[in-house]
């Protein structure tokens, strides 16, 4: 049985390299059968680090030609990025001519925009929406009137991750409240939570995995014994379905998707960050 071969990707930026990253990702998800060997160069804004990514890229073995995904600005600091050979994949320059063209205006290109602090009003409201989802974290708090969304599920179904990407990525309030014993055996939710039913949705997980999630937090305990998780998955979907709240298995399933279909089915039509 042969190795499989490998491909070095490169995500270089005059900023953090997310949204190099992100793109890049996206396209290699499309090739199956190659291990890609992936590294962020962030920060190249001066030739000496734009030097320094053009060694790195040269030497980094790849049995393919290296991907090269370059989202820095600088046409001086792009060249000497480029002179590192590689498959050269620029996300961005042919688009925006297209839109230049289309809106008859040179685009004002700069630095860091997408993920920096040029719209203050945003980035404050991500701040504080991260901050209300911290302070919101398993019923920890209950004044939920704030909340854009109150995520609802059994312990270790992923709702303080959810909600705090949620807050991250589209700024919106997200609180979550683990659903307990004592509602499991009375089958029902406080009313507290009850009376903000617009906002509430549904986390559910296999039992099997959530049974290794916990075990993972306690091993040998009670918390995670298969049956009890089962009995718990099994009797929160049961409270969802009787009170008509929509609910999402998050067993294989991303957090980005989770929080897209989230957003969607509650109609929070919130702009990306």
């Amino acid at each position: 049985m042969t190795d499989r071969k490998k491909c070095a990707i490169f995500y270089v930026s005059d900023g953090t390299a997310i949204t190099a990253e992100t793109v890049g990702r996206s396209l290699i998800t499309q090739f199956t059968g190659i291990d890609f060997t992936e590294k962020r160069l962030a920060f190249i804004n001066d030739p000496e680090s734009a030097q320094a990514a053009a060694d790195i890229i040269k030497s980094t073995p790849s049995d393919y030609q290296a991907l090269v995904i370059n989202t820095v600005v600088d046409i001086k600091l792009r060249k000497i990025i480029h002179s590192a050979g590689g498959l050269k994949l620029d996300p961005f320059n042919r688009l925006l001519r297209r839109i230049e063209r289309n809106l008859g205006i040179k685009s004002d290109p700069g630095v860091g925009r997408t993920h920096g602090m040029s719209d203050a009003g945003s980035y404050n409201a991500r701040i504080e929406a991260t901050n209300y989802a911290l302070s919101h974290d398993d019923g920890v708090n209950m004044n939920l009137q704030k909340a854009d969304i109150i995520l609802l599920g059994v312990s270790r179904s992923g709702k303080t991750p959810t909600c705090l990407y949620l807050a991250l990525h589209y700024g919106l309030k997200a609180a979550n409240y683990p659903i307990t014993d004592e509602d499991l055996e009375r089958m029902r939710l406080p009313e507290d939570v009850m009376q903000h039913k617009e906002k509430l949705y549904g986390l559910t997980i296999d039992p099997f995995r959530l049974s290794q999630i916990r075990s993972e937090r306690r091993p040998n305990s009670r918390y995670a014994e298969l049956r009890k998780c089962q009995k718990e998955v099994s009797d929160a979907e049961v409270i969802y379905q009787h009170n008509q709240i929509q609910f999402l298995n998050t067993t294989h399933t991303s957090i980005e998707e989770i929080s897209g279909k989230i957003m969607i089915a509650l109609n929070l039509n919130k702009r990306l960050y």
